[in-house]
């Protein structure tokens, strides 16, 4: 495994990789962050930096790159679902769990969606609760709130 760090808006970002593919993205605050970090090797994740870098500044709506979060099928399906939520909109772990398939699992929707490994990239900081209201965010609630409004921001530039 690989390692590198990037400072953004949110504070210091932590990427892991296998050298093919992007296998995680924390924030400073992140509460599952990975125990065995690798080597570093900023090298390997320059495509990962630069589109971030570009999505901070307001220049990226989706991102292109390869990634391989580590969970089960379920977590799978729900994280692939994350990535269909268009940037600056939300979408509640009621909606997620019903657009899958399995609408009374909602609570398994929020767990998964907190083990989602790559923040950001797999927006799960999009999911909300029920009334709309920010829930939980394994990155911080703060970071999340960010990240809502700076898409929201960048959207009303790009009109």
């Amino acid at each position: 495994m690989m390692r590198s760090y990037l400072p953004s808006p949110i504070g210091d970002l932590l990427l892991t990789g296998d050298g093919t593919h992007l296998t995680g993205l924390y924030t400073a605050e992140h509460v599952r962050m990975p125990t065995e970090l690798g080597v570093r090797s900023d090298r390997e994740f320059a495509e990962v930096r630069s589109q971030l870098a570009e999505y901070f500044a307001g220049e990226r709506a989706e991102f292109s790159l390869p990634l391989k979060p580590a969970g089960t099928p379920f977590q799978q399906r729900v994280w692939q679902r994350l990535t269909e939520i268009p940037l600056g909109e939300t979408a509640t772990y009621g909606q997620l769990a019903a657009e899958i398939g399995q609408p009374t699992a909602v609570r398994a929707v929020g767990m998964a969606n907190g083990r989602n490994p790559i923040s950001i990239i797999v927006p799960c900081h999009r999911v909300v609760g029920s009334t709309g209201a920010l829930t939980g965010y394994a990155g911080g609630l703060a970071a999340k709130r960010w990240l809502l409004d700076h898409e929201r921001a960048s959207l009303a530039l790009a009109r």
